[in-house]
C-alpha cells in the first residue's frame, strides 16, 4: 500500500512515517502542502491522508481541488478539528474518512488499510468488451475466460484504471509498479505492449514523452 501524508507538524509526520513503514506501508510525507499538486502529477497513490489546519492553505481546499482534478483516491482527514460543521465540509468536498487528533497510530493503519481495500472491493470494470473485477485481480476475455496477468502487469492495469481518462506519467508508472527499483523505459513499454494484447484495440493511449491514458 502506497500512502501520501501531507502534515506539517514534523514530530508526528516523521512518526507516523516511521511507524506506517515498520508496518509494510510505502509512505510518501509532505511538511509544505505546496508541493501536493506537483507530487499527485508525479505519483500515484493507495490512500491520502490530509491535515486540515495547515501553514498556508486550509486541508477542506486541497481536498476540493485533489477532487475537481479528477484524482479518485481514498482521502482520510486528520485533524484535531472535531465540529460536526468541519466533517460535514471535508465530507461533502469529497472525503472518505475522518480521524481526530489525538489518535492510536494502529487505529489509522486499520483505516487505512479498509480505504484501500474499500477501492477495489467488488467492482467490475468494462473496458470495452473486457472485464476487469478488481476485488479478484482477475481480467475476463469478451468470451468469459480469465486472464493470467503477472503482478507487475495488473499493478500497472490498476494504476490505469484508477486514473482513467487522465494521463499517467512514465514517473507515476515507475513509482507505483517498480518502487525503488531502476528500470528503464522499454520495460514499461513491454508491459503496455502485453496489456494491449489483452485489451480492446486503442484502448491505451501513448501520450508520446508523457506516458499513456486508459480509454
Amino acid at each position: 500500500m502506497k500512502v501520501l501524508i501531507v502534515e506539517d507538524d514534523i514530530l508526528l509526520g516523521e512518526s507516523l512515517k516511521e511507524y506506517l513503514y515498520s508496518h509494510g506501508v510505502s509512505v510518501t510525507w509532505l511538511s509544505d502542502e505546496a508541493e501536493v499538486k506537483e507530487i499527485l502529477n508525479s505519483f500515484s497513490f493507495d490512500v491520502i491522508v490530509l491535515d486540515l489546519i495547515l501553514k498556508r492553505r486550509k486541508g477542506e481546499d486541497i481536498l476540493q481541488e485533489i477532487r475537481r482534478s479528477g484524482i479518485e483516491t481514498p482521502v482520510l482527514i486528520l485533524t484535531a478539528k472535531r465540529e460536526l460543521h468541519d466533517k460535514e465540509v471535508c465530507f461533502e468536498r469529497g472525503a472518505d474518512d475522518y480521524l481526530i487528533k489525538p489518535f492510536e497510530p494502529k487505529e489509522l493503519l486499520l483505516r487505512l488499510k479498509a480505504l484501500s481495500n474499500r477501492a477495489q472491493r467488488g467492482s467490475l470494470i468494462s473496458i470495452g468488451d473486457v472485464r476487469v473485477d478488481l476485488k479478484t485481480r482477475t481480467v475476463y476475455t469478451a468470451s468469459g475466460e480469465p486472464v493470467n496477468l503477472s503482478k507487475k502487469s495488473w499493478d500497472l492495469l490498476y494504476l490505469l484504471i484508477k486514473n482513467r481518462r487522465r494521463l499517467v506519467t512514465k514517473e507515476q508508472i515507475l513509482s507505483y509498479v517498480w518502487g525503488d527499483s531502476i528500470v528503464g523505459d522499454e520495460i514499461i513499454r513491454f508491459y503496455i505492449k502485453e496489456l494491449r494484447k489483452i485489451l480492446p484495440k486503442e484502448s491505451i493511449k501513448t501520450m508520446k514523452g508523457r506516458g499513456y491514458l486508459l480509454n
